[in-house]
């Protein structure tokens, strides 16, 4: 293991303890991995070497591309914008859904890797005019040592900072993040208990909700997102239980995305049925979330952002697109006055017109 040191994508890890000359444990994320010499976590991209903790990823980037927010999806934070989106190796997660499974489930290779240096990835935002970063893609909590420095120096150049994350990761880790830059916390709800043992690795649904309220408690940018997975969690009860949990957890001015599901990798139940989604949005709505969401349907009225005290149509969007921005520089209403909780300046750049 000690030939790994060489790589410049291997450095020690940022948050671990030492128990003994031969074992750590993992601080990164809630599965608190117990790692001997010369094991790896769960995630497979920390190892133990010689009694200390490393990370393999170190700005080994699996993918760079400028993408819309919208696309996160994040719908109240910097409307219009573009971030620049990266992603590494692995997850500490195990969906057989998983959308994005080349990324995911492929252990990273140090060997073979590609060392970006925190400053280039910068530079390429500002260069490409991109108006902040975004680590998705695959779990971003797993990028977390090169992050910090990476959102520390976008912070200093003016560009927001932001994670679309399974919401796992352990408070120190959430807490690191913070302090470096990152403003904005896209966190996926795969559903109620029994989702998280039988589908995502028996991950503990609870800690991903006290994320989503510790976040919201520190001042970061909040929107949750539940994929709806055809006879996985799209019974009422699941979605009721989601529904409940956003408002005791976040509050009803927080954003709640339900999203379609399409089959991927060793899962291939039919697509979610857009009647489930209207649904759950409906549910939502009458339960008191103030701006529920569907996403993946393209085209449907679900997508639009709507005043929830008089129920003006405030952001009309075509897919990942804004067609039609109505909310005041004060953001507010212009029909009624209510606040809008928009994070962030509305980026004009790809604004069309439908009408």
């Amino acid at each position: 293991m000690r030939e790994l040191l060489r790589f410049p994508t291997v450095r020690e890890a940022l948050l671990y303890e030492k128990l003994s000359d031969d074992k750590v444990r993992c601080g990164l994320c809630e599965r608190r991995c117990l790692i001997s010499l010369n094991e790896k976590g769960f995630c497979k991209t920390r190892v133990n070497i010689e009694g200390k903790l490393y990370t393999l990823v170190y700005g080994d980037l699996s993918a760079l591309e400028s993408r819309p927010i919208e696309v996160k999806p994040f719908f109240h934070y910097w409307p219009g914008s573009t971030a620049l989106t990266f992603s590494t190796w692995s997850c500490n997660f195990d969906c057989i859904w998983c959308q994005n499974h080349h990324l995911s489930k492929t252990k990273p290779d140090p060997a073979s890797s590609s060392y970006y240096p925190p400053e280039k990835i910068v530079e390429t935002a500002l260069h490409g005019n991109d108006d902040g970063l975004c680590v998705s893609f695959q779990e971003p909590t797993i990028l977390t040592d090169w992050v910090a420095p990476v959102f520390e120096m976008s912070r200093e150049k003016g560009l927001y900072c932001c994670y679309v994350s399974n919401g796992y990761m352990t408070l120190e880790a959430l807490r690191l993040l913070r302090e470096s830059g990152m403003d904005g916390l896209k966190i996926d709800v795969k559903g109620d208990a029994e989702t998280y043992k039988k589908y995502c690795g028996g991950a503990d649904v609870e800690k991903v909700w006290r994320n989503t309220r510790e976040a919201k408690n520190m001042g970061l940018h909040v929107e949750i997102v539940n994929l709806v997975v055809t006879d996985v969690n799209d019974d009422a009860e699941c979605l009721r239980w989601v529904i409940e949990k956003h408002l005791k957890e976040v509050g009803p001015e927080t954003p709640l995305h339900f999203t379609r599901y399409y089959p991927a990798y060793k899962f291939y139940n039919p697509p979610t049925r857009v009647e489930t989604l209207e649904t759950a949005y409906e549910m939502a709505k009458k339960a008191g979330v103030s701006y529920p969401y569907l996403g993946n349907v393209r085209g449907h009225g679900y997508e639009n952002t709507y005043c929830p005290n008089c129920g003006e149509p405030l952001i009309k969007r075509l897919g990942y697109t804004i067609a039609h921005y109505n909310i005041t520089d004060s953001k507010k209403c212009p029909k009624c006055g209510q606040h809008i909780p928009i994070t962030g300046r509305r980026v004009r750049k790809r604004r069309i017109s439908l009408f």
